[in-house]
């Protein structure tokens, strides 16, 4: 089939839709569709001419697949930081979530583990002090740290003092008139108590992986939104280069004149 080109009109703007109108005569279109509806065999012409498009169309398809981009360009600096804030949303600005939502999830399984060894390493730290006074007849109330590591390392009050005043430290001493004294049953009733402080004090510490790990987390976030950003650019300065069409049959079924041809330039 010939096909006569009668004019071409074409605007193109920067970054929105050119349209370029192609009109063809109608004489060649008018003689493939009337020889069409004279045969008994035939389909009907609204038929053949939807098939027509859809031909027309199928040609055109390959360079139709602009894909679903925001028409924004998105700043790295500023996903780095949305991820630095919350891991997972630098990427939901930027669009690309798909990998950010792991990040999400990572952080919050890292603050319920968090959250876990906490609870875990205080219980741990209540059995130990509570042992301790049932066991060694400590007075808590208003004791620190220090003295529940020393009276796990002395069976009492007087073997830790001579150690001091061996080692000239005076000023370390324990005083049972003021509460501070203790004396475990057994050895065996120190060393238990010992083993469930020490354990209590590794859940502690584990948090502080917990914090590196949740560190870590929050800056590969940062690193990974900014590079979702760079890439919906890149995607987006490739579309809005490239050239993207369409085709129409013009006219009645039974006398077409002409084919609209639409040219898109980008979004």
């Amino acid at each position: 089939m010939m096909l006569g080109i009668g004019s071409l009109q074409a605007q193109d703007q920067p970054m929105r839709r050119a349209e370029a109108s192609l009109d063809l005569m109608r004489s060649a279109f008018r003689t493939d569709f009337e020889a069409a509806s004279l045969d008994p065999e035939a389909s009907s012409i609204d038929a053949q001419a939807a098939a027509f498009n859809a031909a027309l169309n199928a040609d055109f398809a390959e360079y139709d697949q602009l894909t679903d981009l925001s028409q924004e360009k998105k700043s790295p600096a500023l996903a780095a930081i949305y991820s630095l804030l919350l891991p997972g949303m630098g990427e939901l600005y930027a669009g690309g979530f798909s990998s950010g939502k792991y990040f999400l999830i990572a952080e919050g399984a890292l603050w319920l583990t968090y959250g876990a060894f906490s609870v875990q390493g205080s219980n741990q730290q209540d059995d130990a002090r509570t042992y301790a006074v049932s066991r060694a007849g400590i007075l808590p109330d208003g004791r620190d740290d220090q003295f529940y590591v020393d009276i796990g390392n002395f069976l009492t009050t007087e073997e830790y003092n001579d150690k001091q005043l061996r080692d000239r430290q005076p000023e370390l001493l324990y005083s049972r008139a003021e509460g501070e004294g203790w004396t475990w049953e057994s050895d065996a009733a120190r060393a238990a108590y010992k083993e469930e402080r020490l354990s209590s004090e590794r859940t502690y510490n584990n948090q502080k992986f917990i914090v590196a790990a949740i560190v870590v987390n929050h800056i590969a976030s940062a690193i990974n939104a900014a590079r979702s950003a760079v890439s919906h650019n890149s995607a987006l300065d490739k579309a809005l280069g490239e050239l993207y069409f369409d085709a129409t049959v013009l006219g009645s079924v039974h006398q077409p004149h002409g084919l609209l041809l639409t040219v898109r330039r980008g979004i």
